[in-house]
C-alpha cells in the first residue's frame, strides 16, 4: 500500500491497516530504521497486558536458577 507524505511530513495510515492492527485515535506507533528499511510498529495501549501469558513456561525462582546453572555448565564445557 502506498501513502503520500504531506509538506509537514505527515503520513496517513490506510484504513485497512488501521482496522487490522486496531490503530485508533490516540494510538502510538514506533518508527524503526533497519538499514534502508523503515518499519512502523503499532504499540499496544497497555504494554504489560499485551505480553501477559506469552511465556512458554511458568518458572519458580528455584527452577529458574537451576536452569541457568545448567546453561552455564554447558557454556563452560564448550570453552
Amino acid at each position: 500500500m502506498k501513502a503520500m507524505v504531506t509538506t509537514r511530513g505527515q503520513v496517513s495510515i490506510p484504513s485497512e491497516i488501521r482496522k487490522k492492527f486496531h490503530i485508533e485515535p490516540e494510538s502510538k506507533v514506533e518508527w524503526v530504521t533497519e538499514g534502508n528499511v523503515i518499519r512502523v510498529i503499532p504499540l499496544p495501549k497497555d504494554t504489560i497486558a499485551a505480553f501477559r501469558g506469552r511465556g512458554m513456561k511458568k518458572y519458580k525462582n528455584k527452577q529458574l536458577i537451576e536452569d541457568r546453572r545448567d546453561e552455564r555448565r554447558k557454556e563452560n564445557k564448550k570453552d
